[in-house]
This record gives structure tokens, sequence and C-alpha cells, in this order.
């Protein structure tokens, strides 16, 4: 091409260097111009520029001219491919770009310096490539310059010789090409070292300032703090794999989920429910007949009877999470406030006895491992003239209603998200006058506003007011009691994590192993977050665990891919993934298929007849994003999709499983099915009806 080839360089050279003696800076200027050009616009004569340099120049200066003006070249190849072809892609391949720029931020430099030591991808089109990406035109520059060194230095130093060369095979050898793509490894090894360096590095350093005291032996593998979701399930597994661990709680075994949440609440929503079903006996075809042959529906119950029954029934719960079964799986159980005083020691001012309730003893034993699993609290807003509206919040609410012999008549509640929700419809239901204030625009705001809606309405509809975009005013007492449920703040006081200097921020700050800034103290449950469930706290548990007991051997990545969540109103709604406005705002593409319950004949059959389930799937495939259901039974409901998620398995898979007629699930087939039918092979569809046609005859 343009007949630049090494012979017409070696056949030239005379006059070349005839040129540089007379006017050696001009003509190296402008030699470095031409390198330049040449590299910037990919012209296939850079390797014989980078000879010619080494025979006029010399080795050293010849290598200095050649590497600025290559990696000067390249970097403006890779910025016109930037500015020309870059837009086109990334509309074209939008998924994928940001999928490889992902990848270009977090370890861009290592990958084009390991493609600039390795020559099987030519060098024009690493830069052509690199353009497309948003690689930092800065960082391509400095690294192009340090990783083609090495092949700039050997094919200057060819230069020098530039009359004894016979072809460009001899200069780069198999055996020199070979080491020089074992060269491009070393990055990709570099970065596989680097946490791993950059860790132990931190650990050394965190731990400098206690290393004096460290212990030589431990009196536990692991010391859990919190007896709730979190802190039984570390513990179980601890005792299961056959670790010494104690179990530190100040309070009731079972926490929050157990004493004042989830089993409480859920007992008081059946008993609102029945309440509820009862009132509506007419809908069953259910009245209750008067003497004189007139019908009506009849109701009457006793409030203090139902709050016994949901005392009762965490009364019936309590010893799955009680002291003596988990003393029996070989957890040791001690009651009492701990406070961690060193990365290894924990301090605990075991509870008083309630025969001598002398000072409490002060107890300190040490551990290879500390997991803080202590839970949160219902936060309380700042709001003028608060602190004496006598408020209760969802943990003291059950003592003060266990107190009364009625219903208070006027409750209010601030909060419109689940909690909120649950108590107004059930404490509505079972005879007070409810009022909700909720101050954003609507209910339950983290779901999707046509599932915000329904919750209103269903709320409404049984006599609940509902106040969004609304602030209440406490000198104007119109109520007779004040539940406050705006939310849960992480217990983060009292644990010696200022001590430590353990970060939080809201919660505990922890690594994707559930660290903290001690490789040994791990947290987990609502103190950790970032989600306030049960089940989200038994599932970090588990990580924990295993990380805390077997991290120096092998750690695992808490997995938050598939986390499902509930509300338990009636109609429920359960949630797993991503809906519409999560997807919207995190720019995923998706479709949606919808299935209404209305016409579901089990719904139909238990007068249930509402709601939907909403599916999110990728644009043309089954693959599921997320899942939405608003119905009876939505949380049971919910399971197949969190099964189907997990294991990768997408709606073909559910509408080829056979589903118990009638029941609800069926919903999940046929929201399936109208996935398929929406995607139906039209063409095929036509060719098969005109078979159909010709077999008629």
């Amino acid at each position: 091409m343009f007949g630049l080839d090494l012979a017409y360089f070696q056949s030239h050279y005379a006059q070349l260097a005839g040129a540089f003696a007379q006017n050696p800076l001009p003509f190296a200027a402008l030699f470095f111009a031409v390198y330049v050009l040449v590299t910037a616009v990919s012209l296939p004569f850079a390797t014989l520029l980078t000879l010619l340099a080494g025979a006029l120049f010399g080795l050293w200066q010849g290598v200095l001219l050649v590497s600025f003006a290559s990696s000067l070249g390249a970097t403006l190849a890779m910025l016109v491919a930037r500015y020309v072809l870059s837009s086109k892609v990334s509309r074209r391949f939008s998924a994928q770009m940001e999928t490889i720029n992902q990848g270009i931020r977090r370890d861009g430099a290592f990958y084009l310096f390991a493609l600039r030591l390795t020559p099987v991808v030519p060098f024009f089109m690493v830069n052509l490539l690199m353009g497309l990406t948003q690689i930092r035109a800065f960082t391509f520059y400095w690294v192009s310059q340090l990783g083609m060194l090495a092949l700039t230095f050997v094919y200057v130093n060819s230069g020098t010789q530039l009359a004894n060369l016979h072809s460009l095979s001899g200069i780069a050898s198999p055996a020199l090409l070979d080491s020089l793509a074992l060269a491009g490894f070393a990055p990709l090894v570099l970065k596989k070292l680097m946490p791993w360096v950059i860790a132990t590095h931190a650990k050394a350093t965190i731990y400098r300032p206690w290393n004096a005291i460290r212990p030589k032996t431990f009196d536990r593998n692991l010391i859990v703090i919190g007896g709730g979701a979190g802190g039984l399930v570390s513990a179980y597994i601890a005792a299961a794999v056959k670790a010494k661990v104690t179990l530190i709680e100040a309070h009731k075994m079972g926490g929050d989920c157990l004493n004042y949440g989830c089993v409480p609440s859920k007992a008081l929503i059946k008993s609102a429910k029945v309440a509820h079903q009862m009132k509506h006996a007419k809908r069953y075809g259910l009245v209750q007949a008067n003497a004189d042959g007139a019908s009506q529906p009849s109701l009457t119950f006793s409030f203090k009877a139902v709050i016994a029954r949901v005392q009762a029934i965490i009364a019936a719960i309590e010893p799955h999470d009680s002291i003596e079964r988990y003393t029996n799986l070989g957890v040791e159980v001690l009651q009492g406030y701990a406070k961690i005083i060193n990365p290894w020691t924990v301090e605990i001012a075991l509870n008083a006895d309630a025969e001598s309730p002398a000072k409490p003893c002060v107890l300190r034993l040490t551990a290879r491992s500390i997991v803080i699993a202590t839970g949160a609290a219902p936060f309380v807003p700042p709001l003028a003239g608060i602190e004496n509206s006598g408020y209760l919040t969802s943990d003291t609410l059950w003592d003060a209603f266990a107190t009364l012999d009625e219903i208070p008549k006027r409750i209010t509640i601030l909060g419109g998200g689940p909690i909120g929700c649950e108590l107004a419809q059930a404490l509505q239901r079972l005879g007070s006058t409810v009022t909700l204030v909720e101050q954003a625009k609507r209910l339950l705001i983290r779901e999707d506003e046509d599932v915000s809606n329904f919750a209103r309405a269903a709320l409404e509809a049984d006599g609940v007011r509902v106040l969004t975009n609304h602030t209440i005013d406490l000198s104007q007492r119109n109520f007779d009691a004040l539940i406050v449920a705006v939310g849960r703040s992480a217990r983060l006081a009292g644990y010696g994590l200022e001590v430590l200097g353990i970060p939080t921020n809201k919660t505990i700050e922890t690594n994707e192993y559930l660290q903290t800034i001690y490789p040994n103290i791990y947290a987990a449950g609502d103190v950790a977050g970032p989600y306030q469930f049960t089940h989200a706290a038994a599932h970090q548990a588990w990580y924990a665990a295993v990380n805390a007991l077997f991290g120096d051997f092998k750690k695992f990545k808490v997995d938050y891919s598939v986390i499902p969540a509930a509300t338990f109103i009636d109609p429920e709604i359960a949630r797993v993934g991503l809906n519409e406005q999560d997807a919207k705002a995190q720019g995923v593409a998706y479709e949606v298929t919808r299935f209404g319950i209305d016409d579901l004949d089990r719904a139909i059959a238990d007068s249930a007849a509402e709601g939907f389930v909403k599916v999110l799937t990728v644009p043309g495939k089954d693959k599921i994003l997320g899942v939405t259901i608003v119905g009876s039974h939505a949380a049971e409901l919910l399971a197949e999709y969190v099964l189907a998620m997990k294991h990768g398995l997408g709606l073909n898979k559910i509408l080829g499983t056979i589903h118990t007629y009638p029941t609800f699930s069926e919903a999940n087939k046929y929201v399936a099915g109208e996935w398929k039918r929406a995607h139906q092979p039209a063409k095929l569809l036509a060719l098969v009806k005109r078979f159909h046609d010709w077999r008629r005859g």
C-alpha cells in the first residue's frame, strides 16, 4: 500500500539520515508529527516508522520519541472513534455498552494495560474499541504509554540494525511474542491479588492499636449480640456446626418480630378479618333470623378477649425462640447488656436475678468472631407536642391495649407504610374510628401507584379516614389514642461501636460479606440493613455466621437478588424483584403482563374477586424481573415467583406446571398464559391455519 514497506525504508535510509544530520531538530519534529498522524488515522505504517526511528535516532532517543508520539496518536484515534462512532453504537447496543462501561469504570486500566502488553490484538483496533467505551482520555494515554513501552523498545532496538533486517517476522519471534503475551496476564493476576493485598494491609492497620491486647486463646468461637431473628439464626448455625457460641439478649428472646411485630400484628389482623366477615356475613348467605322472621347480621365481641388471644399466640410461639430450646441446641444464652470493648472481647452486664436483685454481675468473654444483631426500634419524629401526646408505638401498644376493656373510640395513626396500613385497617374493623395520616403524597410509597391506590381504596372501604400529603397538629387532641408508625431505626447506641470506630450511617456499615471495618466483627438484620424484614435478617444471618466461622478459608457474598416482601392488609399486597417505578428509576427495559383476580374461579367462589397479578419481564422473553400481587393470599402466591426467580425459571415453566383447581395459585398460571398469548408466533400460526384448512379438503 502506497509502496511503503521495509525495503523502501532501507533504500531511502541514506537520504533520510542525511536530512536528519543537516536539520536534526526540525527533522525530529516532523518525524514526530508524521508518527502521530499515522497512528491517529490508523495507517499501517507505525511499525516501519518505529524501526526507522531506531535507525535514525538511536535506541534511547528513538524510544523516547516513539513512546510519546505513539501514545498521543493512539489517544487521538481513540477520541475520533468516540465522537464519530460511540453515539451510534451506544444507541443500538445500550444495555451491552452499559455492562462494558461498568467493567471499564472498575477495571479499565488493568485490561487496557494487558492489551498493550499483548501484541495479539493490533494496537489500532485497541484504539478504536476503547473509543466506544467511557474510559477517561488521560487514563487511556498514560496506560497506553506504559503498556506499549516494552514492544516499542523491542522494535526501536531492532531498527538500529535496519540494514541487516530481512523481514518483520524476524523481529517479533514466537518466543518474544509468547513472553509478551504472558506479561499481558500480569495485570490480570495483579487485579485478582490486589483485593487480597489491600484487605491484608487494611486488616493490619485496623488491628494495630489493639494487637498488644489480642488474646492468645479465645473463650468462644462466636459471640452473638441480640436474640431476634438475625441473632437466633446466627447462633443456631454456629451450634449446628459444633462451634462454641454464646448468644446475649438483654430483653425478650425472639426480638421484635415475636413480641411486638410480625406475630402479634398478624394475630390481631386475623381477629379483625373474622370480625369483618361476621359483619358482612350476608355476602356468604349467613344471616341470623330474629323471632319475628326478620333477618339481621349479629356482631358482638370483647376487645379485651382479642388482645388476650394475641398474648396467648405469642406465648404459644415463645418456646420456638426460648432460652431452653437454644440451650438444648448447644447455644449458651446469657441475659444481659453486651458491649464490645475491643475487637475480640465483649463485656456483659448480666440482668439481675429476680430473687436477688443486687447489682448485676459483669462478665467478660473473648471470641474469634462477633455478630451484632441488635435489631431496630420505632422511630419517633420530632413533632411539636409529641412528647406530651401519650403516643404509642408498634412496640408499646400491645401492653397498653392489654389494660383496656374496650378499644379506643378514636385512633390516629401516623405513617402510611406497611405497619401503619395494617394497624389502621385492623383497628377500624375491630370497632375504632381510625384516621391514618401520611406525609407523602400516597400510601405505600415504595409500591407502584396503582398498588397504592388499591390499598387506599381498601382502607377507605372499611371506613378508615386516609389523609395523604398531610401533617398532624398535635395541639388539637382529636384522638383517644395516637400510634406512631413512621418507620424503625437501627439500634446502634450502647454496644461499643463508637469506641471501636465502627462506621454507622443509619445502620452499621458492612461490606458484601457483612463484615464491619474489623473483619472478625459482623452485622446482620435490621441493624445492618438494607431491609427490615424478619426473613431478610435470617437470610443475612446465614452469611454472617458462616463467614464468621469459616471466612479464613472461604467467604460468601450476601445475595440480595430475590427478597420478597408483603403488606398484610386485606386484600394483601406482595412483591418480589422490580416493580414499574423501580424499573423506570433504574433504566431497566421491561414488559408488563397482568391478570385480574376478579376473573379467577376460586376468588369468585370465596367472594374475594379483587386484585391482580402484575409480572415484569425482559422485553420479548419470559425471564421474570419482578412480580407484584394484590389480592387474597398474595403473600402465599408470591412464593412460586420467588422460587422461579431464584433458580432462573421463566413464565413458560410456570405455565407448564399443573396447578390444583380451584385454587388461588392458578392466578400464577393464568398470568403466564396471558404472557404467552401476547407472544404468539403469528406467522407460524397463520401457516398452521392454512394447514388445517388444507386438511379439511
